[in-house]
């Protein structure tokens, strides 16, 4: 059956491993929460629209005042002393140690910390722990520092962290939502104006792990990034004012066809349509429309497979069976190559389709799939330590 988490688990993680690793109580802590992409999948670095919701699974980052750089994570326990300035070492530390050079850039760094990292979210399952962590992090190190930093400014260092200095080709959506995030709402979010628009959204959702994990850092997303840049200047050739693939229309494609070569041509078809449908989606979701909303769902997904090439064998069954026995809708969630499968069902269906997805996928894949329920949830905030 579905499992939720509050958010005072991943803080009372936190805290006990700073308390246990340092000998001393956190003087500050702040979590933020991982996040499930109803639709606008690859829209982010393409100026399109993304609809996300925050999810009630967080990662807290527990901090003190320390001379030098002390980072423990609950994975695997171990105090990690490190060197802000030397090279990254391709590891989870990495988004640490971006934060806090990004901090130090606007002067709301502390001049070092001890910091303990917690987390209920799975890592790899597409679900943006990575800026969970560095959403967390930026909020507890500036408070460590007495600084209190706007919500864009935590986006904007915690962007930069994983996009200019671990060189994840990532947009912003992920760090939006895990600041905006609240009870209750989905997020439409037009990148490329920066309008955002709250969209009730109070019902639950399930994300069932495919159990694949991937890694951002090993190439993939940077590939369709360079992809659709590469399409994007092959479009301008067209449309010399052309600022960003999804400003096109899909009165547009057949001319993109015609230009350009047929991988290309693909990814721009996916970005014009997932526009078209993200937006159509949210109007959807504000009118109640579950119907709609998961047929764009699902095309969307379909649209990934084709389009994109981003889903996985084991995404594409879990979508197949949800469908197959009465969900709303179903689609590969996060950037693909592995991750999770966001399942929208009726409240008093749920827990069948859900056992029908995972016999499904025993039968398919010989192993049982991880599922766990959700509702919108609150963006990141600092939290109370307990004595």
């Amino acid at each position: 059956m579905p499992t939720t988490v509050t958010r005072l688990s991943s803080v009372r993680l936190a805290s006990s491993l700073f308390e246990s690793s340092f000998s001393s109580r956190p003087a500050v802590a702040a979590s933020a929460p991982g996040r499930v992409n109803l639709i606008g999948e690859h829209t982010d670095y393409n100026g399109g629209p993304v609809l996300p919701v925050a999810l009630e699974r967080r990662t807290a980052v527990a901090a003190g005042v320390e001379d030098g750089w002390f980072f423990v994570s609950a994975l695997d326990g171990t105090v990690r002393g490190v060197e802000i300035d030397r090279p990254l070492r391709r590891d989870w530390t990495d988004y640490l140690v971006g934060v806090v050079r990004e901090l130090r850039a606007i002067g709301a760094a502390p001049p070092g910390a001890r910091v303990a990292v917690a987390s209920t979210l799975p890592i790899g399952a597409g679900l943006s722990s990575s800026a969970a962590i560095t959403v967390a992090a930026a909020k507890a190190l500036s408070l460590l520092a007495g600084r209190r930093l706007t919500p864009a400014q935590l986006i904007e260092v915690a962007y930069r962290a994983e996009h200019d200095q671990v060189g994840v080709g990532c947009g912003r959506m992920d760090q939006t939502i895990a600041a905006h995030g609240a009870p209750g709402t989905a997020l439409l979010f037009e990148t490329g104006s920066g309008a955002i628009q709250r969209v009730p959204f109070p019902g639950r959702l399930w994300v069932v792990e495919t159990g694949v994990a991937h890694r951002l850092t090993e190439g993939y997303l940077d590939r369709r990034r360079a992809e659709c840049e590469r399409a994007l200047e092959l479009c301008r050739e067209l449309w010399p004012g052309l600022a960003h693939l999804a400003d096109l229309s899909t009165d547009d494609l057949p001319a993109v066809a015609a230009r350009l070569p047929a991988d290309l041509a693909a990814r721009v078809r996916h970005v014009v349509t997932e526009t078209f449908r993200t937006r159509l989606a949210a109007d959807a979701l504000a009118r109640g429309d579950f119907g709609q909303l998961g047929w764009l769902l699902v095309e969307g997904h379909e649209s990934l497979r084709v389009d994109y090439g981003s889903t996985i064998p084991e995404a594409d069954a879990i979508v197949e069976f949800a469908m197959d026995h009465g969900a709303h809708g179903a689609r590969l969630t996060g950037a693909g190559g592995g991750g999770s499968v966001v399942v929208l069902a009726p409240e008093d269906e749920s827990a069948r389709v859900l056992a029908e997805i995972a016999q499904g996928f025993r039968e398919r894949f010989g192993r049982e799939p991880v599922a766990w329920s959700t509702r919108a949830a609150s963006g990141v905030r600092r939290e109370t330590l307990r004595g």
